[in-house]
């Protein structure tokens, strides 16, 4: 080992912690996907990583975990625009898929590092703890239904130094959440200069338009600090990538005139504006010590599509009901036979109306003699074909507001201990909006606008961390020793929606008579949150941990991390770690990991009630989410819902070679038990219903069926990334190559039968591709630069829109392919010009795409949009 690594200064190590939280000491690594800055005669410079060990910083691949550091200029030479498709362009083993049409993960997309949920990631700013979402996803694509995880797209690029992706389980150095990884954001912290950046982009189809605006400014704070400052203003237009469905076609055919095309529409959401600003401030304080300070504010308006509502059959709004009858002429009434009937409502109030509940809707109603005659001009009844006769599609959406803050003071006490203390604060919201809808119980008073309530989440954070290095004749090195304590408070906060969002309208069911019209309640698609189901959820934990390493010989180190936790509402748990590295010649060295870990369960997820409209078989149905414990959940087999539990192990090959060849090998096993998911659809039996009558959830005649968190499966995760780097001289310019290779296998151990379908088993183990890999060639000479990246996407399966009901799509491998070209105009001011899927390859085609109207795999890891292409000026002071 190099003495000037193995043997650093007091100095040196307080230069290197100064730019991030001293609580995650660091150590130094290069992957795959880094882009190195300007190497000067002696070699390439050497990024610092704050996460994996908290040993003091060594040269590069000397991790005993693998790390991927994604320099900044990552996430600029590419089309992407968001947190979320950034990362999974440059690190494969980190998925995100676009949300067209699934509540609230339409506004806050789970991502899956590892092919393990979203909130089985843990996100670090500046090496602190990242606030969760107030997003829980109700929808979500099976392998994170119900997970709770962090907004890493309310972080600006503009303000990112490097990003650091621990992929090994890391629960008992860093906490809950960490059973797949941990991914930490490091912030700009120069005192001068910025930059910039405008760029325009819209898809190879015509739509999608975004325009973006960036910016970041480094500012002295006195002689002795930093103040530096970043923005990002975005809007994106909407896609569609949508055919119209049969039911709506059938209508258009059968002569109303009122059916759009395509009836309902599948493509990324419209982001009306999204605004985000970053601060980040240091100070000198002398005498070793500091003082530091972050902070971030984040607004956005998205609004996506709902499914469409045929104007004959959909449930609680036009639904009358089957009426029996002998259509096949075999002389027996089968059941699914019949005519389908209208819904009529009698809006008199004393039921006086003699509404008719057997007019028949045929192939298109508004041409039936009776329902104009008896409904359309009948003041004493009504339908809602008078107020939506072609049916309708409901506009869904919402305002996300996110804000944080941490503060600390850090640096070394006289005895040369290293220490750390901080505060911080993080808030995230989520006002919901959806439009172009109605509650179907209040009649033709109904509004087709709603305001159905707001969800946030407030977690309080403190940490106190020390370390210190200690000498023995035994260890070739000072020991390195780290401990620290942690409090965190998590809140939950629901507020109800508007009245009548929720309101039980006079055709709903009428607690005088015990009788109902048959109309569903609150607005539809998204029913308000009521006033009983508002509330507020609080939990606290401590955690106390400890982390040694050390290194025995010149060659070989290992290292151990143990972590206590008690919560507050399901008690402690208590994790262990264990790691080492060996340098096995000059070139090669082996590496490997065991831990165990854990994910505690949210305020939320153990709280929260919501009716989601789902697509069961081929029929739209409400779904009552309730609370585990909720009476009617705990008939069903509902509990209280306890910590996911893990077993991680890791071991991997690191080659670094004369000829400047990088390459790592890395095998990972992760077995999760007592996973947490939501159920499939359990359905209700009218004395289900009776019973949440009875409990006041005036609204239950509208629910079709129940689901709840629980943890009703085991899984083994296991698979192998590879990572190599390289670079010479090509044309007279400098190419950089570099190469990512992930393989994940997930495999469903353990499952209830009664609560999971086989379909939602195939979505956990095959729906994010087992292959993925990037190779990026980026070459530069003088003011010329060009990057080509091709995109690997192996085969996958999707259960098409959750149905469960054999709508299954067994798309091929993709291949796509990223350019951009840039040009110095002078030393401050670039052009660059580019396109994400250069040629514009789309997904395989969707062989039910009749059924509700989406051209391409709603899920497809490629995304639904095909090419798209973008220009962009940065000029740098």
């Amino acid at each position: 080992m190099p003495a000037q690594i193995t043997h650093l200064s007091k100095s040196i190590k307080y230069a290197l912690t100064s730019a991030a939280a001293a609580s995650l000491a660091v150590s130094l690594n290069v992957s795959a996907q880094e882009e190195e800055p300007a190497a000067e005669e002696t070699g390439p410079v050497e990024k610092i990583a704050i996460v994996g060990t908290r040993s003091a910083p060594r040269s590069v691949g000397d991790s005993a975990v693998p790390l991927d550091i994604i320099g900044a200029e990552e996430f600029a030479a590419q089309g992407s625009t968001d947190m979320m498709s950034m990362m999974s362009t440059v690190v494969p083993s980190f998925n995100v898929n676009d949300q067209p049409i699934n509540d609230a993960s339409t506004l806050v997309r789970p991502a899956n590092l590892r092919g393990l949920a979203s909130d089985h990631t843990l996100v670090l700013v500046n090496g602190k703890r990242r606030h969760r979402s107030a997003v829980i996803t109700f929808l979500g694509g099976s392998l994170s239904d119900g997970a709770q995880g962090p907004d890493i797209s309310n972080i600006p690029a503009a303000a990112l130094k490097q990003v650091e992706v621990l992929r090994d389980g890391a629960a008992a150095q860093y906490g809950s959440d960490a059973i797949a990884g941990v991914i930490n954001f490091a912030l700009k912290d120069d005192a001068d200069g910025g930059m910039i950046e405008a760029r325009w982009g819209e898809t190879m189809e015509g739509d999608g338009d975004t325009l973006q605006v960036a910016g970041n400014i480094g500012l002295p704070l006195t002689d002795d600090g930093f103040a530096n400052f970043s923005m990002e203003y975005r809007e994106a237009d909407p896609t569609s990538r949508s055919v119209q469905r049969d039911d709506a076609a059938a209508l258009a055919a059968a002569g109303n005139p009122d059916i759009e095309n395509p009836a309902q529409i599948w493509g990324t959401p419209e982001i009306k504006y999204d605004f985000k600003l970053v601060g980040n401030f240091g100070l000198d304080l002398g005498n070793d010590n500091e003082a530091y300070m972050f902070t971030n504010w984040a607004e956005r308006e998205v609004e996506g599509g709902f499914y469409y509502r045929n104007p004959h059959t959909r449930g609680g709004v036009y639904d009358g009901g089957i009426e029996p009858a002998d259509l096949n002429g075999d002389g027996e009434i089968d059941e699914g036979e019949g005519h389908q009937l209208l819904l009529v409502g009698d809006i008199t109030g004393d039921m006086s109306g003699n509404c008719p509940n057997d007019i028949r809707v045929g192939d298109n109603v508004l041409d039936n003699p009776r329902y104009i005659d008896e409904v359309a001009n009948n003041p004493n009844c009504w339908a809602f074909n008078e107020m939506f006769p072609g049916g309708f599609t409901p506009r869904f959406g919402g305002v996300v507001t996110d804000a944080s803050i941490v503060m600390g003071t850090k640096g070394y006490t006289e005895s040369e201990w290293f220490y750390d203390i901080s505060i911080g604060m993080g808030y995230s919201q989520i006002e919901y909006k959806i439009k172009n809808t109605l509650n179907p119980s209040l009649g033709p008073d109904t509004p087709t606008e709603f305001a159905p309530g707001t969800a946030s989440q407030l977690d309080k954070n403190f940490n106190l961390d020390v370390s210190k290095e200690f000498s023995f004749d035994s260890l070739y090195e000072p020991l390195a020793f780290a401990a620290g304590i942690e409090y965190r408070r998590e809140t939950f906060k629901q507020e109800a929606g508007d009245p009548a969002s929720f309101a039980v309208g006079p055709l709903a069911f009428n607690p005088a008579t015990g009788t109902s019209q048959g109309f569903g309640i609150g607005s539809n698609g998204f029913p308000g949150i009521k006033p009983e189901a508002a509330g507020e959820w609080s939990r606290g934990n401590w955690a106390g941990y400890v982390d040694v390493e050390a290194y025995l010989t010149e060659n070989l180190m290992i290292g151990a991390a143990a972590r206590y936790e008690d919560f507050t509402d399901f008690g402690s748990t208590f994790n262990g770690k264990l790691s080492a590295r060996l340098q096995m010649t000059d070139t090669f060295a082996i590496r490997g990991a065991v831990s165990t870990g854990f994910k505690a369960p949210t305020v939320g997820q153990s709280n929260v009630i919501n009716v989601t409209t789902a697509f069961v078989g081929t029929q739209l149905q409400d779904q009552a989410l309730l609370p585990p414990t909720n009476p009617i959940a705990a008939l069903k087999g509902g509990e209280p819902l306890e910590p996911e539990d893990s077993v991680a192990y890791s071991f991997g090959l690191v080659g670094e070679f004369e000829n400047g060849l990088y390459l790592t090998i890395d095998y990972f096993n992760v077995e999760v038990t007592d996973r947490l998911s939501r159920t499939s659809a359990i359905p209700l039996t009218q004395d289900d219903i009776d019973s949440l009558l009875a409990q006041g959830i005036r609204d239950a005649t509208s629910f079709s069926s129940v689901v709840y968190f629980t943890n009703d499966f085991d899984t083994t995760t296991q698979g192998i990334d590879v990572v190599m780097n390289y670079s010479n001289e090509v044309f007279g310019g400098d190419m950089k190559y570099s190469l990512a290779y992930n393989w994940t296998d997930t495999t469903v151990d353990d499952f209830n039968p009664d609560n999971i379908n086989l379909a939602k088993v195939e979505m956990l183990e095959d729906n994010l591709p087992a292959h993925r890999a990037t190779y990026t060639m980026n070459w530069s000479k003088e003011d010329f630069r060009a990057l080509m990246r091709l995109n690997y996407f192996g085969d996958y399966y999707e259960d098409h829109v959750d149905a469960g009901g054999g709508l299954d799509i067994y798309p091929g491998a993709e291949l796509t392919v990223d350019m951009e070209v840039g040009y110095f105009i002078t030393d401050d001011f670039q052009i660059a010009g580019g396109a994400k899927n250069l040629f514009d390859n789309e997904p395989d085609l969707n062989p039910f795409a009749g059924v509700v109207g989406s051209k391409y795999p709603t899920t497809s890891p490629m995304g639904i949009n095909g090419g798209f292409y973008y220009i962009r000026g940065v000029y740098t002071f």
